[in-house]
């Protein structure tokens, strides 16, 4: 009992002391602290009394220097520590809005087979609920190789123009644990003219469950997008560095450190391989003659494999959920620039039709714009037509500003206006046959031209009028003269004037 309340005392003891011990050490500390304080304003006091007794020139020379390093040091400060770039989440529409776009854009004249077709294939994979995994990267990055090595005895099409896939090939894969997925060998991105390729090799992406993206080195900045760009979509991910046989082993640690620092959230994992396949090289003869020789190139995808098992060990039916949400959220993209195409066409239309108006209507015109922009009766109404087209309700206020800023620009562009529209009679001398007020016919017809395309752009980029924007818009487009542009608008002018009768009843 005695000993027991002895350990106790001692334990006491022991705790108390070890308070004071830390109470004197962070007085210490608070101490130092203190002078390391005081003596750097000190020290600083000092410098700035000498600095004073300078000479002038020699105190802004400092001063200047002492300013460009201390900018160049807070630039620096906020590259380290500025917060990373948050990744973008893709939304996805659903699947029964997305069909009546395409429905309406049908309607419309569209072609929409390639999207109907998506949502098909959509279907029909989820239906075979097999694991899919496109291999993807830039050109020549050996991708083809590194299926091959996963599939030996796989027959991949191939030729030796600027990279090797033309063309979506699959080929199934053992993963050696009982299951098997199909691998997609894709076209390589940035590939000279091979614009329509990349956007097969993306789609095909969107469609897989998982992506391994293929590397040769350390990434561009175009390869960092292309990765962002798949896990935006929520892709799982593999980053696989090939070539790895032509790096010194700590040159590849440092390469492969490199990329799993700038990958972090991007990808699942970073794997170094050696897809294989051939290489070519100039020997030198022992007679001084020089050889070309090609040999094959060992693969080693050891740490792939069991990477590739662990990315898709959840499987195709669990995986298939976020894969149908990549493919409608490319399908909803796709179908946006549809529709934009869709809008364009018809705009177009409209603006076409209105400057046919407004020829027959010139006709009585003392000069060009005094009369339909003014009045703004042609104008308002091929404005309202233009925002219906993009589902914009242009107010009358809105459309008024922008009359006005047409018409200020009018004023200052009718010499403009003339010489081109007299450029166009001498080029096309067939417009000549019709009489004088042709001149300020054309006039009219590049002057509606001109206010409709700009009205058209603004609402497209903008999404609602934008009068500034748009009467810059509309000042370049009237300086603006084009073979091609002068040839249709001067064919629109002799097809308005010929048919002056009906087109005035129709109005």
């Amino acid at each position: 009992m005695d000993s027991g309340l002895a350990s106790a005392r001692a334990l006491t003891n022991h705790g108390g002391m070890s308070r004071r011990l830390r109470v004197l050490t962070a007085a210490l500390a608070v101490a130092t602290l203190l002078w390391l304080v005081f003596s750097a304003a000190e020290r600083a006091l000092a410098l700035a009394q000498r600095f004073i007794t300078l000479p002038a020139w020699l105190q802004w020379t400092l001063g200047g220097a002492l300013a460009l390093f201390a900018v160049i040091g807070i630039y620096l400060l906020w590259i380290f520590l500025r917060p990373r770039k948050r990744r973008r989440d893709i939304q996805a529409p659903r699947r029964e809005d997305l069909e009546t776009r395409i429905e309406r854009l049908q309607a419309q004249g569209a072609r929409t087979r390639a999207l109907s077709d998506e949502l098909q294939e959509l279907d029909r994979r989820r239906v075979e609920a097999r694991l899919y995994v496109t291999v993807f990267g830039e050109i020549s990055a050996g991708k083809s190789s590194l299926i091959a090595a996963l599939a030996p005895g796989a027959e991949l099409r191939s030729d030796v123009l600027g990279g090797t896939t033309r063309q979506v090939v699959h080929v199934d894969v053992d993963l050696g644990d009982g299951r098997t997925l199909r691998l997609a060998d894709v076209p390589g991105s940035r590939e000279s003219g091979g614009e329509e390729r990349e956007a097969m090799a993306r789609d095909e992406a969107l469609r897989a469950h998982a992506v391994i993206y293929v590397a040769s080195g350390d990434l561009t900045r175009t390869q960092t997008d292309e990765l962002r760009w798949l896990a935006e979509f929520g892709k799982p991910m593999l980053l696989a560095l090939n070539k790895a046989d032509q790096w010194q082993p700590d040159e590849r640690d440092t390469l492969l450190a490199k990329l799993r620092e700038r990958t972090s959230g991007l990808v699942d994992a970073v794997v170094v391989v050696s897809a294989g396949g051939s290489e070519r090289f100039r020997r030198e003869l022992a007679d001084g003659r020089v050889e070309q020789v090609e040999r094959a190139r060992r693969a080693d995808i050891a740490t792939l494999l069991p990477a590739l098992a662990r990315l898709t060990v959840p499987g195709a039916e669990a995986l298939e959920t976020a894969r149908e949400r990549a493919v409608l959220a490319g399908l909803h993209e796709r179908t946006g620039e549809l529709e934009a195409s869709q809008r364009a066409i018809e705009a177009e239309r409209i603006v076409a039709r209105y400057s046919r108006r407004a020829i027959v209507g010139a006709m009585a015109a003392v000069a060009p714009g005094s009369d339909l922009i003014i009045q703004g009766a042609l104008a308002t109404a091929m404005a309202r037509a233009l925002g219906k087209i993009y589902d914009i309700g242009l107010t009358e206020l809105q459309i008024e500003d922008f009359l006005k800023r047409a018409r200020l620009t009018l004023r200052t562009s009718t010499s403009i206006v003339l010489a081109i529209a007299g450029n166009a009679l001498k080029a096309f001398p067939g417009l000549g046959t019709l009489g004088g007020g042709v001149l300020h016919a054309f006039a009219y017809a590049l002057i509606f031209d001109s206010v409709g395309n700009a009205l058209s752009a603004t609402l497209a980029e903008r999404h609602t009028l934008d009068t500034r924007i748009a009467g810059d818009k509309l000042k370049t487009l009237l300086a603006k003269g084009g073979a091609a542009r002068i040839k249709r608008l001067a064919a629109l002018t002799v097809d308005a004037l010929r048919e002056r009768p009906d087109d005035t009843h129709a109005s």
